[in-house]
C-alpha cells in the first residue's frame, strides 16, 4: 500500500476527503493550500485518529515558483511521495470578456500551470523509484466547451487529455496516471465560482466524500479515466459527440444561466 499522499487544495471539500481516506488507510499526508488554519485543523483531525503522520505547506499554487517550493519544501521534509493527487482548481463564472484578465490568468496558472510544474517533479521522481500513483482531478466540464466558464472548461479539458497521454508515457515504469472526471461536487465550488443558483445545479450532486473515495480507488487500480455518475458518462462519451456542435454549446449555456 503506497505510503506517502502529497493532496494539494486539501483544506476543503474533495482535497479534505481525499486526505481522510488516504489517513484511514494508514497513509501520511502532505497537505497544502492557501488556507492555513483549515489544514492546521484537518492535521490534528487526522493524526488523533488515525495515527499518521500529516504535514502542512500553506501556499498559493496559482503563484509564480509556487510548485516548485513546494516541491522543494517536500524534499526538505525528507520525504517521498508515493501518491501525488492533484485536486487544486477553481472555476468562475460569467462571460470571457466581461470577467477580469487576472482572474482568468490565475485559474490557467492553478488548474494547468502548477498542475503540470508539480507532477513534472514528482513524477520524474516516481519513475526514478520504479513505482507511484497519480491521479488528477479533472472534470466532466472537459468533455464539452463551455460558454459561461469558457477558461474552466478549458482548464479541464487539457488535465482530462494530459493525464491520460501521460499515463501511456509512463507504461511500464510503474507509475500510473488516473483523471477522475466528475460531475457536480457538493463542495465550496460553486461559491466560489459565482454560480449559486445555475440550472446545472438545481439537481444537487454528489458527496465530497464518495466522490473522493470513488477517484481514489480508481488510482489504485490504474484505471485511467473515470466518471463518477455512470449516466453523465454514457451522455457525453455516446450521446452529446453525435449532436451538433452549436446545439451543445446553447445546451451547456442554458444549463449555466441562472436565469
Amino acid at each position: 500500500m503506497p505510503n506517502t499522499a502529497l493532496i494539494t487544495g486539501a483544506s476543503s471539500g474533495l482535497g479534505k476527503e481525499f486526505a481522510r481516506y488516504h489517513a484511514a488507510k494508514g497513509g501520511d499526508v502532505v497537505l497544502t493550500a492557501r488556507r492555513e488554519e483549515a489544514l492546521e485543523a484537518l492535521k490534528v483531525e487526522l493524526e488523533a485518529k488515525h495515527g499518521i503522520a500529516a504535514h502542512v505547506i500553506a501556499l498559493d499554487l496559482s503563484e509564480a515558483g509556487a510548485a516548485e517550493t513546494l516541491y522543494n519544501a517536500v524534499k526538505t521534509l525528507g520525504m517521498e511521495i508515493d501518491v501525488l493527487i492533484n485536486n487544486a482548481g477553481f472555476g468562475g463564472y460569467g462571460h470571457f470578456v466581461e470577467r477580469d484578465l487576472a482572474a482568468h490568468q490565475g485559474m490557467i496558472a492553478l488548474n494547468v500551470s502548477a498542475l503540470v510544474d508539480l507532477t513534472h517533479r514528482i513524477a520524474k521522481d516516481m519513475v526514478g523509484r520504479g513505482r507511484g500513483k497519480i491521479l488528477n482531478v479533472g472534470s466532466t466540464a472537459g468533455f464539452i466547451p463551455g460558454p459561461g466558464q469558457a477558461i474552466y472548461f478549458a482548464t479541464k479539458a487539457f488535465v482530462n487529455s494530459f493525464s491520460q497521454a501521460l499515463d501511456q508515457e509512463l507504461q511500464g515504469t510503474g507509475v500510473t496516471s488516473t483523471v477522475l472526471a466528475p460531475g457536480y461536487v457538493e463542495t465550496e465550488f460553486a461559491q466560489t465560482a459565482d454560480l449559486e443558483g445555475a440550472r446545472m445545479l438545481r439537481g444537487g450532486g454528489a458527496t465530497a466524500a464518495d466522490v473522493a473515495k470513488y477517484g481514489y480507488d480508481a488510482m489504485i487500480r490504474g484505471k485511467l479515466l473515470t466518471i463518477n455518475d455512470r449516466a453523465l458518462g454514457f451522455m457525453l462519451n455516446w450521446v452529446t459527440p453525435l449532436l451538433p456542435r452549436r446545439m451543445v454549446l446553447r445546451m451547456v449555456a442554458t444549463s449555466q444561466s441562472k436565469t
